[in-house]
């Protein structure tokens, strides 16, 4: 369901454990609305990353530090064999227009145990119709998989106290009124060394 309602949504907001690289391009599978529109996708992700996957989306977000190679960004080795440049082109204009904004949640207490894992998105359409969900990992933000997960969906038609929990959660959550996390810039938080990353971890999500 994931592609039908992005490429139908004016407004996409999604928590996640991590994101890559690979992972932000899929967002270019469903970008009619985002090109034609004004509309936006807020992401909020744990500060778990691989270091490359790291090195790449912080020069898509850090203009001033935006490495360029025969006028086409430069990515890592690895991770440039695994999307097409096209897809990087049309995220980082996205970016550039302020369509995409992440930020990084980092948890401040004892009560949570090591990293950040809600898992939940919302959609919103031009009607103000509203498609929300949960219980989902990071596998879904890929349209390439193709493995078998469970996940909740709620419509504002059917079920709106749901959906209305969920855009409430999430809005605490960006403005950073949500207990035992922190919520920072990614860009920021990569300045101030907040992020956690290795070479191994999560190379092929």
């Amino acid at each position: 369901f994931f592609i039908p309602c992005l490429t139908n949504s004016i407004q996409y907001d999604r928590t996640i454990e991590f994101i890559s690289v690979k992972s932000l391009s899929t967002l270019t599978f469903g970008l009619e609305n985002i090109h034609d529109h004004h509309a936006k996708i807020r992401l909020v992700s744990g500060h778990r990353f691989n270091t490359s996957d790291l090195n790449a989306i912080v020069k898509l977000f850090d203009q001033h530090n935006t490495s360029r190679l025969n006028g086409r960004l430069y990515l890592d080795k690895k991770i440039s064999n695994l999307i097409q440049d096209s897809k990087i082109r049309q995220l980082k204009k996205i970016i550039e227009d302020f369509k995409l904004e992440v930020k990084v949640a980092i948890p401040n207490s004892e009560y949570v145990d090591g990293v950040f894992e809600e898992r939940m998105g919302i959609f919103r359409d031009t009607n103000d119709d509203l498609v929300a969900f949960s219980g989902t990992s990071n596998v879904t933000f890929d349209a390439e998989n193709r493995n078998f997960e469970s996940v909740d969906v709620f419509t504002s038609w059917d079920d709106k106290s749901r959906v209305d929990t969920k855009i409430k959660n999430f809005e605490n959550l960006w403005t950073n009124k949500t207990n035992y996390v922190e919520i920072y810039d990614l860009v920021y938080a990569e300045k101030k060394n907040l992020l956690k990353y290795t070479t191994e971890w999560a190379v092929y999500t």
